[in-house]
């Protein structure tokens, strides 16, 4: 689980790495007059805020069911994922305005220096990819902080390469033109993660076969009909799944046989984790298996 893989230490680490190189960026892009280095160092300093947005979350997370949070507090996560690609945006979009200002009024930019700085940057921002990258494939909250720093460290890359150029030959549009190619890197993986997170927010349903979900229930012996099927995520491993199914006139205790058996369908086959199943006898059974209407209707 990723709140075993990335600790409070690892995040600890990763933020004076950041706050390190933000620094170190800021002071190295006013003496170069590097664009690139200046709003590296603003990338920085976002993500500075993003990790300890992240580790914070990712404790609330953790925290138990309760009465009144019956799901628990696993939201907190993606609440942190959404404000961290936010920020993503808003930071390739300042960074856009920049860079087309300095395209309209180019300036000298000392390489030297520039090279120094963007070496230090990218050995920094290697180590906190490093520190996250265990948690990066279970969690979107850490993998929009550890998205976050490796964009940080391929600009620095990028920096580097540039700077490497500006040494040897004069080339007023290349630090701008370095800035957009950042800033859309950013914003491109950015928006799949904003979109996730607002899909999980509105309760969208998961990706699931639906069709086949309502055949193999059909297919288990008491089970006439399928109807009101509902289908959310509390996060992106958590999936809730509701609805009703038409039997004959029987028991409770065989009704309850039958849910087991659906229970362990939808869990072993389809990965849901919480169900819940109401069992009517003819209520229902003309009703259609979503209480939904079809997108294209409203143009969705």
């Amino acid at each position: 689980m990723h709140e075993e893989n990335v600790t409070g230490k690892r995040f600890l680490a990763v933020t004076l790495l950041n706050i390190t190189i933000t620094v170190v960026e800021l002071i190295g892009g006013i003496l170069s007059g590097s664009l690139a280095l200046l709003s590296d160092a603003f990338h920085n300093f976002g993500d500075s805020a993003s990790i300890v947005i992240s580790y914070f979350a990712q404790m609330i997370g953790t925290r138990p069911e309760t009465s009144k949070q019956t799901y628990g507090y696993k939201r907190a996560e993606i609440l942190s994922a959404l404000l961290n690609a936010l920020l993503l945006v808003i930071i390739a979009i300042g960074l856009l305005i920049e860079a087309i200002k300095r395209f309209q009024h180019p300036t000298h930019i000392n390489g030297e220096i520039m090279l120094i700085v963007a070496v230090v940057g990218l050995v920094a921002n290697f180590l906190s990819a490093a520190l996250l990258h265990a948690g990066s494939h279970d969690s979107l909250n850490i993998k929009a902080t550890y998205l976050h720093v490796l964009s940080d460290a391929l600009s620095s890359l990028a920096v580097i390469i540039a700077a490497i150029i500006l040494i040897f030959v004069n080339i007023p549009w290349l630090d701008p033109l370095l800035t957009v190619a950042v800033a859309l890197y950013i914003a491109w993986e950015a928006l799949p993660i904003l979109k996730q997170t607002l899909q999980i927010l509105m309760q969208a349903a998961p990706k699931l076969d639906y069709k086949a979900i309502c055949n193999d229930i059909q297919k288990i012996d008491g089970v006439v009909g399928v109807h009101h099927i509902h289908a959310w995520s509390v996060d992106e491993h958590h999936i809730m799944f509701s609805l009703h199914i038409n039997c004959h006139d029987i028991k409770l205790s065989e009704a309850e046989k039958i849910y087991s058996q659906i229970e362990h369908l939808l869990r072993t086959k389809y990965g849901i984790c919480h169900i819940t199943i109401q069992a009517e006898c003819d209520r229902g059974r003309q009703e259609p298996m979503f209480d939904t209407v079809d997108d294209e209707e409203h143009g969705i």
